[in-house]
């Protein structure tokens, strides 16, 4: 899994993966820059820990460091987005492809039970529960297919794309996002992972092009 719930790790890996989480899932905006000393405050943790943090996805182009002690999520730019979005297509498809035939019918059942939390979150434009549960659909699907360097480089991509995702968002308050797991569903239960494979395309493709739409109009 990929969030920090229930796990137990050190506290300087605990740190990383809370401040990774707070990127991927909208709650550092794009563009808006915070002091390393809000972080500390908000992770609930040294600044040793929260610099290493720092140091880690900054090394992972999740973060810009400024000279004035202060962070931000880089904004995408459209060269970037081109070169994230081809890799997000070639590798994530074919991860889906090898967990089809991994699946478990439990694992199924999670992945249902952690897509019906998307619908709702929208509804009630949670946006960071929408986030957050797009993210663990989209990796534990991905963590069933044994496939851990794909995984790895899946998960660095979604730290260059995810936050992006959480400004769309904000502009289909009033016309929420199409729910694309459901094909992917489909082909789970089937085992299909050739209709899998390409759920998983559909899916990317479509925050793909309203990321490509918002970056156009200059965020």
């Amino acid at each position: 899994m990929n969030t920090i719930a229930d796990r137990k790790v050190p506290s300087h890996e605990a740190t990383y993966l809370r401040l990774r989480d707070m990127i991927l899932t909208g709650r550092l905006v794009p563009g808006q820059a915070v002091t390393i000393q809000g972080l500390t405050q908000a992770l609930d943790a040294g600044m040793t820990p929260v610099r290493e943090a720092i140091r880690r996805l900054t090394a992972e182009g999740a973060l810009h460091l400024h000279g004035n002690r202060r962070v931000s999520v880089p904004n995408l730019t459209a060269p970037l987005l081109d070169q994230v979005a081809f890799a997000r297509l070639t590798i994530e498809p074919r991860i889906a492809e090898l967990a089809a035939p991994r699946l478990t019918v439990s694992q199924i059942a999670e992945l249902v039970r952690i897509d019906a939390l998307i619908v709702p979150a929208i509804a009630r434009h949670d946006i960071s529960a929408y986030l957050t549960a797009n993210h663990l659909f989209h990796f534990t699907l991905y963590e069933a297919s044994g496939a851990q360097v794909l995984v790895d480089m899946a998960q660095s991509l979604w730290l260059r794309f995810g936050p992006s995702l959480r400004i769309v968002a904000e502009n289909h308050r009033r016309s929420p996002l199409p729910d694309r797991h459901l094909d992917a569903l489909s082909a789970m239960r089937a085992g299909d992972g050739t209709a899998l494979a390409a759920a998983v395309r559909s899916d990317i493709e479509q925050g793909i092009e309203q990321v490509r739409t918002q970056v156009a109009r200059g965020n």
